[in-house]
């Protein structure tokens, strides 16, 4: 594993300073911006005025937890089992400590509104590359197809690199200046916008091409970390066990938050639970879990509980919990050999003998949940807001910095490039000094999806109301 950042840089740490460079690096996200904008940004439900409902980030803390004890019961596995002979306490220290911080990070470059953003921005650009037009030319014929793939794919774990590399600006234009460890176990899908397999249906589908996994912007960076980290085009072992902590993470607070808000109750959990998952080739473990939830009601009934539906799933999410957790310890273990030399293609979840759990959970929260009317009422605001800023901001940002500038903006175009971020301005203008003028005009797309993605729920809706 290596500890090296991602672009070395003189400083000498104090002799006091006991800590590893991986602490280091929990440290600089933990006091960073970027990371504190999480508590207003939406997990499940946008804008939600309950405090007990998850925010990104009070489920980055959860997956934080998760991978973090993943990490090391893994690595005690590996020292039992000595399955690596240069694989030492240290090391376990060391990977548990990576995959606290990729657990902070994993969501930090997701948009206001959630997934949806991301849908939203997509869409824009979908829609709008081919109609935009630079001095007389569409600007899908001036961007290459990664370029153009960057914006029509646009991805939050993907602008996650780009925060921590280069927009967390504190010092210099090396964002946080983490470790390539630590980065190259947030990139989960270790390829360009040209790579994704859309085939959804094929059961042999290499998890590593779901989605991209960097911009063409960070295409040298994504080639440093994958040559120091020697992954080659391949996961980083630490990512499957980030993915699996993300996903055992969401997939019960879900549910519990679907609870929660009375878009679902016991009754039609457990009945749900029985028809998906009470076949004759289920493990055991899957029918004890939905055995532990009835006990839990019962119980609940027995004891007089006000709230008997709340009592039973809190409880019974961390049984879940706890089972899915040593689910994806056994499954990075059967699969050791495959992960490490980098010809494992599955998510650890998918390829366990609970994935029948797993698979009904999130459908059910997403059916009860994630298009509930309050939900879909919510997305069709945000995606106002979203086409409202990126119309604006995109159309007033293609002349900037060029000597058509002058002949082709309006004084609303001057003010709206002056709402624009001093931080990312100043980064456009270190990368794109010296690029040409399709490379120029890409970075200040990006710089727009930077600007607009790294707003909280209520800044892009305030913003949205004051400038229409």
């Amino acid at each position: 594993m290596c500890a090296d950042r991602p672009q070395s840089k003189t400083h000498k740490q104090s002799d006091r300073d006991l800590r590893t460079e991986f602490e280091r690096d929990y440290h600089r996200i933990i006091s960073s911006a970027a990371f504190r904008r999480l508590q207003d940004k939406t997990q499940v439900f946008p804008l939600d005025q309950n405090d007990y409902i998850r925010t990104r980030l009070t489920h980055s803390l959860e997956v934080s937890s998760f991978a973090k004890s993943l990490g090391q019961s893994v690595g005690q596995r590996i020292i039992d089992e000595k399955r690596d002979p240069d694989f030492t306490l240290q090391t376990q220290m060391d990977i548990a400590d990576v995959l606290q911080c990729a657990g902070l990070l994993h969501d930090i470059g997701n948009p206001p509104f959630g997934h949806f953003g991301e849908n939203a921005i997509q869409d824009w650009f979908m829609a709008n590359l081919h109609r935009l037009t630079y001095d007389g030319t569409p600007i899908s014929s001036l961007l290459n197809a990664q370029m153009q793939g960057d914006l029509t794919h646009f991805e939050g774990n993907t602008q996650a690199l780009r925060v921590v590399s280069k927009l967390h600006f504190l010092v210099d234009e090396r964002g946080m200046n983490l470790t390539k460890a630590l980065l190259g176990t947030l990139i989960k899908y270790p390829g360009s916008s040209l790579e994704i397999d859309y085939d959804k249906n094929d059961p042999n589908r290499d998890i590593c091409r779901k989605k991209m996994g960097y911009f063409y912007a960070e295409k040298d960076l994504f080639l440093d970390v994958q040559e120091a980290t020697g992954t080659h085009g391949r996961r980083h072992p630490l990512a499957f066990l980030l993915e699996a902590a993300d996903d055992i993470a969401y997939t019960t607070a879900d549910i519990e938050d679907a609870i929660k808000k009375g878009l679902l109750d016991y009754g039609i959990l457990l009945e749900e639970l029985r028809i998906r998952c009470l076949q004759r080739d289920t493990d055991e473990s899957v029918k004890t879990l939905i055995g532990r939830l009835e006990k839990l009601y019962r119980r609940a009934y027995d004891r007089g509980y006000e709230n008997m539906t709340l009592y039973a799933v809190q409880n019974w999410v961390i049984s879940v919990q706890g089972v899915l957790l040593g689910a994806a310890i056994d499954g990075f273990m059967q699969h050791y050999d495959e992960i490490m030399n980098g010809t494992y293609r599955f998510a650890l979840l998918d390829d366990t003998p609970v994935s029948i759990l797993v698979d009904a959970m999130q459908d059910i929260a997403y059916r009860h949940a994630f298009i509930s009317k309050p939900i879909l009422k919510l997305e069709v605001k945000a995606d106002s807001v979203f086409d409202f800023l990126l119309d604006r901001f995109v159309k007033s940002m293609l002349y900037y910095d060029t000597p058509l500038w002058k002949e082709n903006h309006t004084a609303v175009d001057e003010k709206i490039v002056m709402l624009m971020s001093e931080d990312y301005m100043r980064i456009y203008r270190i990368f794109s000094k010296d690029k040409d003028d399709a490379e120029k005009l890409y970075l200040r797309m990006l710089m727009v999806t930077d600007y607009i993605s790294g707003m909280t729920d209520g800044f892009a809706t305030r913003m949205y109301e004051e400038l229409r």
